[in-house]
This record gives C-alpha cells, sequence and structure tokens, in this order.
C-alpha cells in the first residue's frame, strides 16, 4: 500500500478525520504528546490518516511520518493504540549533519 499525503493548507486534520469517518473509512489520529531537544513539531500536533493511506498534517516535518502512517495503519487493523518514540542522540545527530538532536512521543489511536 501507498501513502499519499492530502495537501492542508488551512484544513482542519480534525475535521478531514471526521469527514473520512462520516464516509465510512477507517481513520486514526496520530499527535505529539512529548518533545525533547530538537524536535520539528511541537507538543499537539497532529496527523490524521485514512485506510487507503492517505493522510493530512505532521508530526515531525517530514522526517518520521512514513513510520507513523504505517503505525496507523497498524492500528485501524488491530484496534491498538501505541505510544511510539522516535529520536536521534547529539552524536548520530551531529554525524547526519544536524545541529543538534531530540526525541519526540507520538501517541497512535484508532478513531471509532
Amino acid at each position: 500500500m501507498t501513502t499519499e499525503q492530502v495537501a492542508s493548507g488551512d484544513m482542519d486534520i480534525l475535521k478531514t478525520a471526521a469527514e473520512w469517518r462520516e464516509n465510512g473509512q477507517d481513520v486514526a489520529l496520530a499527535t505529539v504528546v512529548t518533545t525533547w531537544g530538537s524536535a520539528p513539531r511541537p507538543v499537539g500536533s497532529q496527523l490524521a490518516v485514512n485506510g487507503s493511506g492517505k493522510f493530512i498534517g505532521s508530526v515531525s516535518g517530514g522526517c518520521i511520518e512514513g513510520a507513523v502512517v504505517q503505525e496507523a495503519l497498524e492500528a485501524m487493523r488491530d484496534g491498538k493504540p501505541r505510544l511510539l518514540e522516535y529520536g536521534v542522540s547529539n552524536d548520530e545527530a551531529w554525524e547526519v549533519g544536524l545541529a543538534c538532536g531530540g526525541k519526540v512521543k507520538v501517541f497512535v489511536e484508532r478513531v471509532d
């Protein structure tokens, strides 16, 4: 299954998720719940995913979206929420050319 980002512009993520549900699609919502160090998106940032892999919003500015979308698809299938943690140490960050390390925790749940 391929994923496709829906252009969000000024679209409301929760409104789009509600519309997907109203149209009978499976939906999951990912929310940034904790950040530490350098994190591209603040706590409360959200990403909604539908059963066909389309998503709207962002939890990381692009660097972990693919992994979060896959976890959201799994959450839709098994109904189990997830608390995901992604991060890079300061040493690893310098190795890949980033100025500083950081961590982000993302809570993913199926929307019923």
